[in-house]
C-alpha cells in the first residue's frame, strides 16, 4: 500500500513532503516487530500513526489499545499496565489483568510515554528487552507478546538530562522513530485541512460550508497555530456555529485567532522574562563579594601609598573615594539587604599584613574613616544630614543609619 492510499484509509489530509515521509517511514516498519518512538507537538495528530503501524501489521487481527500515561494517576500506573493480585495494596479486591496482558500478541500505543514515573520505566524497559513482567504483589513471572509504539510531545534528551527518564528507556523505545511535523512547517496544508474540517462541520450541523476571501487565506496560512491540527480545528468549528454568513473575510477570522504568536514571524523576548528570581542567598553573596571586591582595592592602594613616600600625603583623599564608592554598592543593594537582614560589619580588617613597620602607626580602619568622614561632612554642611549625604554619596536614609551606628553627636 502506498503513501496516498494509506491516507485515503486512515483519513489523513495534506500533501507536506515531511507528512509523506513520517507516513512511508510507518509503512515500512509495519510489517516488523520493532518498537517505534512518535514525537511531535501536542496536537499535530500523533495518534493515526500507531494505528497505521497496527493495521499494516501481522499483528492486524490481534487487539489493539491505546493508553494515555499522563492521564492515569502515579499510584495506580503499574497496576493499570502490569495487572495486580487480589490484596496486594488497598482497595484490591480482586485480581485484575493489566493492558500487557490483555494485548498480548497485539499492540500497544503509550501516550505520553515521557509522564511515566521512573519506577515503572524499569517495569516497561525488562518488558522490552525480555517480554517479562510481574503484577503487583505477585512474584509469578508473566511472558507477553506485545508491539510497543509510543509517543511524546517532550524533549526526551532534555528530559533525560534533568533525571525524569531514563537513558536506556529511550534508546529501547526510539529503535525507528517517526517524527510528526508541526502545522506551521505544513503551510501548505493548513488551507486544506481548513475546507476538510468546515465541509464536515457544514453536515454535522447542517449549513452552508465556510468560505475564505484571499486576505482570510492569507492570515490562515501565516498564523502560527501554537496547538496544530487540533486547534485549526476547533477555530474552524467555532466559526462555522457562530458566524451568521458563509463568507469569512480577514477582520473576521482574526477575531478567533489569538493574538500571541498569531503570525509566523521572528518573536522577541524580554530577556528580564527570561530571568530567574535571584534567591536570598544569591543577593548576600553579591553583596559580600562586592565589599571583599572595594577591600581589595583599598588594600592595594595602601600599598602602592607605602612604596611612595611622595604619595602619602594623598592617602586621606584615595581611602575617602574608595569608602565612597563602598558605600555606593551597599546603597545599591540596600533594599535587598534590609529584607534579607544583612548586617554590615563593623570593622574590616585586612589579611595581609603590611611590611613597613614604621607607617603602620596611623589607623586603617574602616570604621574610623568612616565616623571622620561624616563628622566633616556634617560640619561642612552645618548639621544638614541631606547635604552632608549628598556630599558622601549615598542616601540620607544610610547617613542616619550611621550616625545611629556609631553614635555621631
Amino acid at each position: 500500500m502506498d503513501v496516498q492510499a494509506i491516507k485515503q484509509r486512515f483519513g489523513i489530509i495534506g500533501t507536506s513532503p515531511l507528512l509523506d515521509r513520517a507516513i512511508d517511514i510507518a509503512r515500512q516498519v509495519a510489517g516488523t516487530d520493532l518498537t517505534v518512538l512518535i514525537t511531535g507537538a501536542s496536537g499535530v495528530g500523533k495518534e493515526a500513526f500507531p494505528k497505521i503501524i497496527h493495521q499494516l501489521s501481522s499483528r492486524k487481527h490481534g487487539p489493539y489499545i491505546a493508553v494515555n500515561c499522563g492521564a492515569i494517576p502515579e499510584g495506580t500506573i503499574d497496576s493499570e499496565l502490569f495487572g495486580h493480585e487480589k490484596g496486594s495494596f488497598t482497595g484490591a479486591h480482586d485480581a485484575r489483568k493489566g493492558y500487557f496482558e490483555v494485548v498480548n500478541t497485539g499492540s500497544i500505543f503509550l501516550d505520553e510515554i515521557a509522564e511515566l514515573p521512573l519506577s515503572t520505566q524499569v517495569r516497561l524497559l525488562r518488558v522490552l528487552e525480555s517480554g517479562e513482567f510481574l503484577k503487583v504483589g505477585s512474584s509469578k513471572v508473566i511472558k507477553t507478546d506485545v508491539r510497543v509504539v509510543a509517543a511524546t510531545n517532550v524533549d526526551i534528551l532534555e528530559a533525560i538530562s534533568n533525571g525524569k527518564f531514563r537513558e536506556d528507556l529511550y534508546y529501547r523505545l526510539n529503535t525507528v522513530p517517526i517524527i510528526v511535523p508541526a502545522l506551521k512547517e505544513r503551510k501548505e496544508d493548513i488551507h486544506l485541512l481548513f475546507r476538510k474540517f468546515a465541509t464536515d462541520f457544514a453536515e454535522k450541523y447542517r449549513m452552508p460550508t465556510l468560505q475564505l476571501d484571499q486576505e482570510a487565506i492569507k492570515i490562515l496560512v501565516n498564523y502560527r497555530w501554537q496547538g496544530n491540527v487540533r486547534q485549526l480545528k476547533n477555530i474552524t468549528e467555532q466559526i462555522s456555529i457562530i458566524e451568521k454568513t458563509r463568507e469569512i473575510k480577514a477582520q473576521t477570522l482574526s477575531k478567533y485567532l489569538p493574538r500571541i504568536h498569531n503570525r509566523d514571524l521572528p518573536v522577541l523576548y524580554r530577556r528580564d522574562e527570561e530571568k530567574k528570581e535571584i534567591s536570598e542567598r544569591d543577593l548576600l553573596y553579591k553583596v559580600l563579594f562586592d565589599m571583599k571586591k572595594d577591600i581589595n582595592d583599598l588594600k592595594k592602594v595602601i600599598g602602592e601609598i607605602l612604596q611612595n613616600e611622595d604619595a602619602a600625603k594623598d592617602i586621606q583623599q584615595n581611602s575617602a573615594q574608595l569608602i565612597k564608592k563602598l558605600y555606593q554598592n551597599i546603597e545599591s543593594n540596600e533594599e535587598q539587604a534590609d529584607d534579607i537582614h544583612i548586617h554590615y560589619p563593623q570593622d574590616v580588617h585586612i589579611d595581609e599584613p603590611i611590611q613597613e613597620s614604621e607607617v603602620i602607626e596611623e589607623s586603617l580602619s574602616i570604621q574610623e574613616k568612616e565616623v571622620d568622614l561624616i563628622r566633616k561632612a556634617l560640619v561642612k554642611h552645618n548639621g544638614k544630614r541631606k547635604n552632608a549625604a549628598r556630599e558622601l554619596g549615598i542616601s540620607e536614609r544610610t547617613l542616619y543609619r550611621k550616625i545611629k551606628e556609631h553614635n555621631i553627636i
